[in-house]
């Protein structure tokens, strides 16, 4: 499988749902994208002025 790459758009969701400590493993797989990248945003290699979004969308997977 391969792995869809980070956009702009992804990364606000991805910072609330670890805000809410979703962890990367749930977060990658909604995004079908590699835990690295999730990584990548956290630490701000990856769109460092992002803000998190207000809310989850309604399809991601519960805690």
């Amino acid at each position: 499988m391969k792995d869809r790459k980070l956009t702009p758009e992804m990364v606000p969701v991805i910072k609330l749902a670890r805000g809410l400590d979703y962890n990367y493993a749930r977060i990658a797989s909604y995004f079908q994208i590699n835990q690295g990248r999730i990584a990548d945003v956290m630490t701000g290699r990856k769109f460092p002025n992002i803000p998190p979004a207000n809310e989850l969308p309604a399809d991601f997977p519960s805690a």
